[in-house]
């Protein structure tokens, strides 16, 4: 039983998971931390303060929930747009190192199959 713990916890995918989840947590204190003080003081800037917090439903205090739902709706929007920029960059670096890795042109090859390709419409004229 505890060899089968050992490969199953020290297989690169339960390490990489591990890694991540890390990763991830400090990302997520990145993220609430930009969207708590930068974010929402620009939203509250320019709207007003925006607070939902006293909101109530009867005697429902949903005002709690709507103020989540409203930082989640932020925090996924502004995940979303800081993915996005990394995608047209990856995509960009993805185009040079394309264009790096080709291999280069032979000018005597490219005339060679110029000529062949000649020769061949000329036999069938």
């Amino acid at each position: 039983m505890w060899k089968d713990f050992k490969e199953f916890a020290f297989k690169g995918n339960v390490l990489d998971l591990a890694v991540a989840v890390v990763i991830g947590a400090a990302f997520g204190n990145i993220v609430t931390s930009l969207v708590e003080n930068i974010i929402i003081s620009l939203l509250g800037i320019l709207l007003g303060d925006i607070d939902f917090t006293s909101i109530k439903l009867g005697e429902l205090l949903i005002g709690n929930f709507l103020q989540s739902v409203f930082n989640f709706l932020v925090i996924a929007f502004s995940i979303f747009i800081f993915i996005r920029l990394l995608s047209r960059f990856k995509r960009k670096e993805d185009v040079v190192a394309a264009t790096q890795d080709a291999p280069p042109v032979d000018s005597k090859k490219v005339l060679l199959e110029e000529i062949r390709d000649l020769l061949k419409k000329q036999a069938n004229n």
